[in-house]
C-alpha cells in the first residue's frame, strides 16, 4: 500500500467524527459533506509526515472550513436583497416575516428501540444525539460562539485548541462557549430520554388530531409549545406558531394526512414522516418534555426532502 492509499485509509477512520462535527456546526448534511471533502483535499495537499496528531489536525481544519461557511452564510442572510417592496410581502428585503429555516433532519427507522436506525452512518452521526430543536437554537448563535460551544461541549476539544481557530485567546474562547451555553440552556428544552415514552406522547397527539379532540390536543401540548414549519424559502406554509391553543388549532390540518403518517426517528427522537404515493411530503420532529410536546419542527420543503432516503421504511 503506497503512502497516498495509507493516508486515505487513515482519513476514512476519521470521516464519521468529522461529519458529526460539521453537521452540528452547519445544520446541513450537504454542507457538512462539503466541509469534510475540503478537509481531505487540504490533507492530501499537505505534508502528512509532519502531522503528529491527525485527528486533532483534521478537526481543526474542518472546523475552520465550517467557520468560513457560517460567516459566509451570515453575510448572505444580512444582504438587504433586491430592494424595498420587491418581495412577495412588500417588505424591505423581500424576505417574508414568517420565514423559518430548519436544519436538515436525520431520519431513521423507529422499531421501538431507543436510538435505533437502519443506517450505521446515521448511527455515527447521531452519537451523542443532538435534537433538531437544539440545532434550531444553534442556528441563532454567532459563528464563533457556535464553533466554541460545539467543539468544547459536544466534542471535548480544549479551549487551547479552539482559540487559534477563532482567532482568540483561550480565555476568550471559553467566554464564547459560556455565552453560547447560556443561550442554549435558556432556549432549548431538554427532551425526555426514553424514546418509547416520547412515542406514546406523539401517538396521543396524532390520535387527538385525528379525532378532532381539541381539549385532548391542548392537554398533550406544553402551554408554551412552539411549532416551526419550514416549507422552503418564500413558499407558503412557512411559519412559527406559539402556544398550546394556537398549535392545537394548526394540528387539525394534519387530520387529512393521517393515513400517510409513519413513525420514524428524527435526530434520534420520536417523530413521523408523511409519505404519500411513495413521495416524502413532510418530516416532523417532536421535542417531548415531561410527557408533553414542547416543540414541533416540520420540514416540508420538497427540494430538501428529495435528498432523504426512505429505504429505512422497508419492512417497518
Amino acid at each position: 500500500m503506497d503512502e497516498k492509499d495509507l493516508l486515505a485509509r487513515e482519513f476514512e477512520t476519521q470521516r464519521g467524527r468529522l461529519r458529526s462535527v460539521a453537521y452540528r456546526m452547519l445544520g446541513s448534511l450537504a454542507e457538512a459533506d462539503d466541509a469534510v471533502q475540503e478537509s481531505w483535499l487540504r490533507l492530501s495537499r499537505s505534508d502528512a509526515g509532519e502531522i503528529e496528531n491527525l485527528a486533532g489536525w483534521l478537526t481543526t481544519v474542518v472546523s475552520r472550513v465550517c467557520l468560513d461557511m457560517l460567516r459566509s452564510r451570515k453575510s448572505r442572510r444580512e444582504d438587504p436583497g433586491p430592494g424595498p417592496g420587491s418581495g412577495p410581502q412588500g417588505g424591505d428585503g423581500g424576505t417574508p416575516a414568517d420565514y423559518v429555516h430548519l436544519p436538515d433532519p436525520i431520519v431513521g427507522r423507529d422499531d421501538g428501540t431507543a436510538g435505533a436506525t437502519a443506517d450505521p452512518e446515521q448511527q455515527a452521526l447521531l452519537a451523542d444525539s443532538v435534537g433538531l430543536a437544539l440545532l434550531v437554537v444553534l442556528e441563532t448563535l454567532p459563528p464563533a460562539e457556535r464553533l466554541a460551544f460545539v467543539l468544547h461541549d459536544m466534542f471535548a476539544v480544549s479551549f487551547d485548541e479552539i482559540a487559534p481557530i477563532v482567532g482568540r485567546t483561550p480565555t476568550a474562547a471559553r467566554k464564547l462557549a459560556s455565552r453560547a451555553r447560556q443561550r442554549v440552556q435558556g432556549s432549548a428544552a431538554v427532551p425526555d430520554a426514553d424514546v418509547g415514552r416520547q412515542r406514546r406522547v406523539v401517538d396521543a397527539f396524532f390520535a387527538a388530531a385525528r379525532d378532532g379532540d381539541f381539549d385532548a390536543l391542548v392537554a398533550v401540548l406544553d402551554p408554551d409549545v412552539v411549532l416551526r414549519a419550514d416549507a422552503g424559502f418564500l413558499r407558503e406554509g412557512s411559519r412559527v406558531v406559539h402556544g398550546a391553543d394556537a398549535v392545537a388549532g394548526q394540528a387539525f390540518t394534519f387530520r387529512q394526512g393521517w393515513p400517510w403518517v409513519r413513525p420514524a426517528l428524527v435526530n434520534g427522537a420520536a417523530g413521523v414522516v408523511v409519505v404519500r404515493d411513495g413521495r416524502l411530503v413532510t418530516v416532523m420532529a417532536f421535542t417531548v418534555v415531561d410527557d408533553r410536546v414542547a416543540a414541533i419542527d416540520a420540514l416540508s420543503d420538497p427540494d430538501r426532502l428529495a435528498a432523504i432516503d426512505l429505504d429505512f421504511l422497508d419492512g417497518s
